[in-house]
């Protein structure tokens, strides 16, 4: 079985068999074994990461992910310190935005699809469009 596997699969698993507190984070769901492979792929089997003991999480990126949590009355603040007028404004320019790509999006359906007649490519695109979107 081992024959069929990747050669950097059959790395994996031996850099695996000499870090097993690696496979216990595993166990504990705090990675899955996609998550280690992309990492070790990317950072590989010298980077600090791997350190015995160490699965990643050190004492700053848990404090950084407790900073990255709002609190409700963080969230309250925000929403009472928002402007409604630009807030409206950018809303608006976003649907503007998205109707442009819908627009260009049609015309490429209408254009690839022409095997009929032309009302019914444009029925079809019509029907088919994932962004339908009405404005008020």
């Amino acid at each position: 079985m081992d024959k069929d596997l990747h050669p950097s699969v059959k790395e994996f698993k031996d850099f695996i068999q000499q870090n097993p507190h690696l496979i216990k984070a595993v166990r504990q769901e705090e990675y899955t074994w996609q998550e280690l492979f992309e990492d070790w792929y990317l950072l590989g089997e010298d980077d600090p990461k791997w350190k015995t003991g160490s699965t990643g999480k050190t004492e700053n990126s848990e404090k950084k992910d407790e900073d990255s949590k709002l609190s409700l009355g963080q969230i309250t603040k925000i929403i009472k310190n928002m402007d409604g007028n630009q807030l409206q404004h950018h809303i608006q320019q976003l649907s503007q935005a998205i109707g442009t790509v819908q627009g260009v999006l049609t015309q490429f359906n209408q254009s690839g699809g022409q095997t009929g007649s032309p009302s019914a490519g444009a029925q079809q695109a019509k029907s088919n469009n994932p962004f339908s979107f009405r404005k008020d």
